[in-house]
């Protein structure tokens, strides 16, 4: 791995991250509260060969919001992360040909995204950790 593509994978999977809450955090702090999710991955918590950037960036990214939740709660911001595994997208291995009828859809992110902020204000569900039902057997 080179370290350009390593630095990428930090700023654009971290540091995206860390800017998606540093600009909208102040203004929330002001109008009383709101909801900040970001999108982890499963590989925030399971490591795998040939994905140093992308798990070193998720884990950070997992640990970043993790904290943030904590110091922004009081504040009335509630934070969670959504880790999905394999999801059907052109990100993702668009050139193995492997078959993706087995993966999450992006839909199915995005409900795990509507749910937790219709959680009630008196909680935080802070990680939803998102696996497809049937993966293909090893």
């Amino acid at each position: 791995l080179c370290p350009d593509q390593f630095r990428e994978g930090i700023e654009t999977n971290l540091l995206g991250g860390y800017y998606a809450v540093d600009y909208p955090a102040p203004l929330m702090k002001k109008n009383g509260g709101g909801f900040i999710v970001n999108i982890a991955s499963l590989a925030a918590v399971n490591p795998f060969a040939g994905g140093s950037a992308y798990n070193a960036s998720k884990f950070g990214l997992l640990g970043f919001s993790e904290a943030a939740m904590l110091d922004l709660r009081h504040a009335g911001i509630r934070m969670a992360s959504v880790l999905p595994g394999s999801v059907a997208t052109e990100f993702g291995h668009p050139q193995s040909g492997r078959p993706s009828s087995w993966m999450l859809q992006a839909e199915d992110v995005a409900e795990a995204v509507a749910d937790l902020v219709r959680f009630p204000d008196r909680a935080i569900p802070s990680r939803i950790d998102l696996r497809p039902s049937k993966p293909p057997k090893k």
